[in-house]
C-alpha cells in the first residue's frame, strides 16, 4: 500500500470514529431523550450537563476525548516510522499519519455525517488528541481551562483561551509539524464558537456553577382556622346546644300526659 493510501485511510478512520456521537447516545441510553432538542442543542458534553446529570457529562467528555486520542493513537502505532519530509519539515511517517486520523477524527466530532453534519464544538476530542500526541502540551492546556474556569466561571471562555495557547505552546516545545496540525484545529474550535463569543461581549453566557444546588424543602405549619371555619363551628355548636332543651321539652310533655 503506498503512503498516499495509508495517509487516506487514516483521514477516512478518524473521521468515522470521531463521529461517534457519543453525548447523543449515553443521552438516550440514560433516559434523557433527544440532548439536541435542549438547550443549545449541542451533542458536546457542556450541553449534556444541563440535563443536570454531572457523571453523563463527564462520561461524554471522556469517551469524546478517548475517540480523537484512540484514532491518533491506532495511526501512530501501526504505520512505518520512517523518516520523512512534509511542507520541508523532518517528521515520520507515522506522525504524520497520527496527525491526519486525530484531526479527522475532530472534523467528524464536529460534523458527522450521521447527524446531517451537526455535532459538538470538538474542545474535548481536540484534548484526547493533543494529549496523546503531545502530552506536555496537553497539560499545559488543561491548567490554563482549569485556571479560566475557576477565576472567571465561564466554560466557553476557559476552552477559547486554552486553545488560543495551543500553538504558542507547541511552538516552544514541539516540532513545526505540530504547530502548523494544532493551528488548523484551534481555527475549527474558534469558528465553532462564534456564537460564544457574542454572549460573551452580550454578557449572556452562562456561567459555571461549583456549588450544588440545594432543593427548597416546604416544613408544613399548622394552618390558623379561618373565618368561616370559625363561623361554622360556632353555628355547629349553636344547633347542638338548642337541640338539647328541645329533648328536655318533650320528656316533660310525655310525663304530663302520662299523669292525666
Amino acid at each position: 500500500m503506498s503512503e498516499e493510501a495509508i495517509f487516506i485511510f487514516s483521514g477516512i478512520g478518524g473521521y468515522i470514529l470521531g463521529s461517534i456521537p457519543f453525548g447523543l447516545i449515553l443521552c438516550l441510553m440514560f433516559g434523557y431523550g433527544d440532548i439536541r432538542k435542549i438547550g443549545s442543542g449541542n451533542i458536546g458534553a457542556t450541553n449534556v450537563l444541563r440535563t443536570g446529570n454531572k457523571w453523563l457529562a463527564l462520561l461524554t467528555v471522556i469517551f469524546d476525548a478517548a475517540k480523537a486520542g484512540l484514532a491518533a493513537w491506532i495511526a501512530l502505532k501501526t504505520t512505518s516510522e520512517k523518516e520523512m519530509y512534509l511542507w520541508n519539515m523532518p517528521t515520520t511517517f507515522n506522525t504524520v499519519a497520527a496527525l491526519i486520523a486525530g484531526s479527522m477524527a475532530i472534523i467528524g466530532h464536529n460534523f458527522p455525517i450521521w447527524l446531517k453534519f451537526k455535532g459538538g464544538k470538538g474542545v474535548a476530542s481536540a484534548f484526547g488528541f493533543i494529549l496523546v500526541m503531545t502530552p506536555k502540551v496537553a497539560i499545559f492546556a488543561l491548567a490554563v481551562w482549569l485556571f479560566m474556569a475557576f477565576v472567571f466561571r465561564y466554560s466557553s471562555l476557559s476552552a477559547i483561551t486554552a486553545a488560543a495557547l495551543v500553538p504558542l505552546f507547541t511552538f516552544f516545545y514541539e516540532a513545526p509539524v505540530y504547530t502548523i496540525f494544532y493551528t488548523a484545529l484551534v481555527i475549527l474550535v474558534l469558528v465553532r464558537h462564534h456564537a460564544n463569543f457574542a454572549r460573551l461581549f452580550r454578557g449572556e453566557e452562562s456561567k459555571i456553577s461549583f456549588k450544588k444546588k440545594e432543593k427548597e424543602i416546604s416544613v408544613p405549619t399548622k394552618a390558623k382556622p379561618t373565618i368561616a371555619k370559625r363561623t361554622s363551628k360556632k353555628v355547629a355548636t349553636n344547633k347542638a346546644t338548642t337541640k338539647k332543651p328541645a329533648k328536655k321539652t318533650q320528656k316533660k310533655k310525655a310525663n304530663k300526659k302520662l299523669e292525666k
